[in-house]
């Protein structure tokens, strides 16, 4: 019995490695460097950063600030500026129903987001909208993109927030976040940015005024369960955040509970890969979307997103007559990929951020994305994908 546990095992993750991973939008391999670095706070240098009476504790509370100022630094920012969480969905909701009660406090109950945004920015807003809060939703145009303009004509003196994200999670279309932040800097508004899937990939775009950056571990190669809050000071002052847990006195009292040390660490080290291997990650996640869509070329496909506004590892496809979950069962054992969000990927409702764009009833229904890192897609012959929509193409 042992034996054929073993064998059966060892089938499967022989099975697990020939297919080609395609869906790294919803989350990534770690980094076996990141591994290492994990394992070694886990195992060796185990301390809590809170412990002060031992070098346990204070090796590790030192890595912790190390690891802050270095990832805080990716975002242009000191590093008492950030603060550790379990990932960018926690971060979002720290940020939006954080700033909720300042803005009942001062009347300012009008936020403005956008239609396409990440459940764990829609969900918040919902809820807020419960509590009385106004919240303007904007619409992208055809290609998946939030105007400037449209943020600034629906500005108003009660406006509290702005709250948009920096890269799509389904069509890799990047949004204006940059020139938003300064904008928004001259005006009493706060800005919030989900970048859970720009952060490290992307990081001219944060580096300026934004207020609130939300960031994950887990698409970068990091452990899942880690992420970060950037509250950006406005000159010398704070943002009017409130908790939402209390039981402790750490990061800054806006994220109590015992840091988690190994998770940290494999984030800092994560980013730090990223940013010494980043003109290698763009020109192999480029030079892999080429070929892809040169593989193609022989399909009746399209691409769902912005061509010239988006990240090079994020492609959105719609094949003309091809059913989506037919697709994918078709790649079965060959390549993982989605239809969409991860987060809300079983409940098989058509695609809230396509159907925002005005796309066709057909091309929503049949939205395909394909995500990657350049180092896990060795071996993928595009051939056989193309195979896969001829063979259901009519």
């Amino acid at each position: 019995m042992i034996s054929v546990t073993y064998c059966t095992g060892f089938l499967q993750k022989r099975v697990m490695m020939s297919v080609t991973y395609l869906d790294a939008a919803a989350t990534t391999r770690v980094d076996p460097r990141v591994a290492d670095v994990v394992l070694h706070w886990m195992t060796e240098d185990f301390g809590n950063a809170g412990s002060r009476t031992h070098e346990y504790g204070t090796r590790a509370k030192k890595a912790v600030q190390q690891a802050r100022a270095q990832l805080a630094a990716q975002l242009g920012a000191p590093a008492e500026e950030l603060i550790f969480t379990s990932g960018a969905t926690e971060s979002n909701n720290i940020a939006l129903l954080g700033i909720a009660p300042h803005g009942e406090q001062t009347g300012r109950r009008h936020i403005i987001t956008s239609a396409i945004e990440h459940k764990a920015v829609l969900e918040p807003l919902e809820h807020l909208q419960s509590r009385g809060f106004e919240v303007d939703f904007l619409k992208p145009d055809q290609h998946g993109r939030i105007s400037v303009d449209a943020v600034r004509e629906r500005l108003r003196p009660d406006t509290l927030l702005v709250s948009l994200m920096h890269v799509n999670n389904e069509t890799g279309v990047i949004q204006p976040v940059s020139e938003l932040g300064r904008i928004l800097r001259e005006t009493s508004t706060y800005f919030h940015v989900d970048a859970a899937q720009g952060f490290a990939k992307l990081p001219e775009d944060l580096i300026g005024p934004i207020d609130l950056i939300s960031i994950s571990g887990h698409k970068i190669g990091a452990p899942k369960g880690i992420g970060a809050l950037l509250v950006r000071r406005r000159g010398w002052d704070r943002l009017p955040l409130q908790p939402l847990m209390f039981g402790g006195g750490q990061e800054r009292k806006l994220r109590p509970g015992t840091l988690p040390v190994p998770l940290i660490m494999g984030l800092a080290k994560a980013e730090e890969i990223f940013r010494k291997e980043h003109q290698q990650w763009l020109a192999g996640a480029q030079k892999f979307r080429e070929q892809l869509l040169a593989g193609l070329a022989g399909t009746r496909y399209h691409v769902n997103g912005d061509p010239e506004h988006s990240v090079p590892h994020i492609l959105n496809l719609s094949f003309e007559g091809v059913d989506a979950e037919a697709l994918i069962i078709g790649l079965k054992g060959v390549a993982a990929v989605a239809t969409g969000s991860a987060c809300t990927s079983t409940s098989y409702t058509p695609s809230h951020v396509l159907t925002a764009m005005g796309l066709p009833d057909e091309i929503v229904s049949n939205g395909l994305r394909l995500s990657w890192l350049p180092s896990q897609i060795d071996g993928f012959e595009v051939g056989d994908l193309a195979a896969a929509v001829n063979q259901l193409q009519p």
